[in-house]
């Protein structure tokens, strides 16, 4: 997967959680404070990308850099499912 198809997974499943469109949404889009989301809204957010895509999240990896941006969160998920398809 891409980082630029993992950008629109993105907005796609936030739009989804928010219940409205994210039309402004990029990379650089901070998911935290720009569409104020919420830790459990966070947390739909991580259970929604295991589903869908396969993320294997490691509490552990969460760092704070990685919510900085949808971009850096991208890097994160990228990282995560290569990881995953190596070791699986």
């Amino acid at each position: 997967m891409e980082h630029a198809d993992i950008i629109d997974h993105l907005q796609h499943s936030l739009s989804v959680i928010l219940d409205r469109p994210l039309p402004e949404f990029s990379a650089d889009t901070r998911i935290l404070e720009d569409l104020e989301i919420d830790s459990m809204r966070f947390v739909e957010l991580l259970m929604s990308l295991e589903d869908t895509i396969g993320l294997d999240v490691d509490p552990e990896s969460l760092e704070p850099e990685v919510f900085q941006s949808a971009g850096s969160f991208a890097d994160y998920i990228k990282i995560r499912i290569d990881l995953f398809r190596v070791a699986g």
